[in-house]
């Protein structure tokens, strides 16, 4: 069972849209049994498969060992593809009940997963360095970087590294790759943010990149992947190729 962490230091990256689409694309295209799980109090990814947050369980009680994971786990309009969605009782989840007082508590979503009968278990994180984002990081195998190219968003990815080094001094963990969106091929900076990303994530820049494409908002408007709602179109063409590039890179 390979784990992957999708994030980002900065909103906006189409983190979660990628972390879906991905998942999407495994389960669909590839025939693989995919997890994915929504550790973003934002519950973006919850609400993109059509599924309202205030109404389900996330991980929150699993965390707090009130609940076991089978109890959270969801089947979505994908088959093969199942998701643990978020609530905003994630957001402070580290400081309430057993995990207050645990020095280890970052470890304990490791445990959780470990029993899991998946091919993939993609983790959708919040836009920060978050105790959320330490945990899936620690929980797994590989780290999916998101970004677009803008200042802001590049200039995030140098802080982002240090932490991964970091992280991957002590745990094992290895930079997968650097999934751009909102790409304009023609752009006139692209040169300059593709310097910017190989000199902080060496050889890591994904060769495919999403362009963009409204077709991702009026996916998510109807709750499903851009496969379901405009198979042809640009972004679902760019989702599929990075997906099989992702698939080599493991």
């Amino acid at each position: 069972m390979i784990k992957i962490t999708v994030s980002s230091f900065k909103g906006g990256t189409a983190k979660t849209s990628t972390t879906l689409h991905i998942g999407s694309a495994l389960a669909k295209f590839h025939k693989k049994k995919v997890l994915l799980i929504d550790f973003d109090a934002q519950a973006n990814l919850t609400t993109g498969l059509g599924l309202d947050p205030d109404a389900q369980e996330s991980m929150a009680p699993v965390l707090q060992g009130q609940k076991s994971i089978d109890q959270v786990i969801l089947k979505t309009c994908i088959p093969n593809m199942d998701l643990i969605p978020a609530d905003t009782w994630l957001e402070r989840v580290e400081v309430t009940g057993p995990l207050a007082g645990d020095r280890y508590s970052h470890e304990r979503l490791k445990e959780i997963l470990r029993p899991l009968k998946y091919d993939v278990v993609i983790i959708d994180t919040p836009p920060s360095l978050c105790w959320l984002t330490e945990s899936a990081l620690i929980a797994s195998e590989y780290s999916l970087v998101c970004a677009t190219p803008e200042f802001y968003s590049v200039k995030g990815l140098q802080r982002l590294s240090l932490f991964l080094n970091n992280l991957g001094q002590r745990h094992s963990l290895k930079v997968l790759g650097v999934a751009l969106s909102f790409w304009n091929p023609r752009g006139k900076s692209n040169s300059t943010f593709l310097d910017v990303i190989e000199s902080t994530f060496p050889n890591k820049a994904l060769q495919n990149k999403v362009r963009r494409d409204i077709t991702i908002s009026e996916s998510s408007v109807f709750g499903k992947p851009v496969f379901e709602i405009a198979p042809s179109s640009r972004a679902a063409l760019d989702y599929q190729a990075i997906t099989k590039e992702i698939l080599n890179r493991m």
